[in-house]
């Protein structure tokens, strides 16, 4: 009962911070919207974004430092693949595989999509040119696979991990690494303020339907183990 109400808020939670985000993506094309971008492209809340691109100037040291950073959750992920693998082979049966990873490797295919998406149809484009070209800013794709993949981690190690000490250890450094993930690139210069915030809208979605997927997984995984009590005590009960 615990799990289907915790399912249940993390699905809504889920679909209004999806519907957040689209809204929020509309918003960007079409409130304050004047050339002020790289060869006078169009930027969305114009009037904002210039205002806090020029309050934090451009910062190369700190947008290569959250670039290289970005391989942690890169690393994350290979990490619960290789988890996977190997029950994977252990068990001889991908259906044996646990639900919350097969799920997982599901949601960053999904992360991933979403970031393809945007890089094929550009919201806007950077504030500055990198190495000489034009990229798509929108949604902050650093921020959004961070946002995306170390909660994930924090999840994980909760349902994994039984030392006490461990946990806190592993959310406290999810905490604060996706903090000043997420602070190093809006301050960078990189990126115009929307861009973060839109993925950071984006990540929590997507983030918060995994978890009632997984709520749904648990909920399903322990009916059968329930009828199997059920059976059992019948069976001793007739013996």
């Amino acid at each position: 009962m615990q799990n289907a109400k915790q399912g249940r808020r993390e699905l809504l939670a889920g679909l209004a911070l999806l519907a957040a985000f689209a809204l929020w993506t509309a918003l960007v094309q079409c409130v304050d919207v004047r050339p002020v971008g790289q060869n006078g492209t169009d930027v969305g809340f114009a009037t904002l974004n210039v205002w806090f691109h020029e309050l934090t100037g451009v910062h190369w040291g700190v947008y290569l430092v959250t670039d290289w950073l970005g391989l942690v959750p890169i690393a994350v992920c290979l990490g619960f693949g290789a988890l996977g693998a190997v029950q994977l082979v252990r068990r001889r049966s991908l259906l044996r595989v646990d639900a919350d990873l097969l799920l997982l490797g599901v949601y960053y295919v999904l992360v991933i999509l979403g970031y393809l998406v945007f890089e094929m149809i550009p919201i806007n484009y950077r504030p500055i040119p990198i190495d000489g070209m034009m990229e798509a800013s929108y949604p902050s794709s650093t921020t959004l696979l961070v946002l995306s993949v170390m909660p994930t981690l924090k999840y994980q190690a909760d349902r994994r991990v039984k030392s006490p000490a461990l946990r806190g250890a592993v959310t406290a450094f999810v905490a604060v690494f996706s903090a000043l993930m997420v602070l190093g690139r809006l301050v960078s210069g990189v990126h115009w303020a929307t861009d973060i915030v839109g993925a950071v809208l984006l990540a929590a979605g997507l983030l918060m339907m995994y978890r009632s997927a997984v709520a749904c997984a648990d909920r399903r995984r322990g009916k059968p183990e329930e009828e199997e009590r059920r059976w059992s005590l019948a069976r001793s009960c007739r013996s």
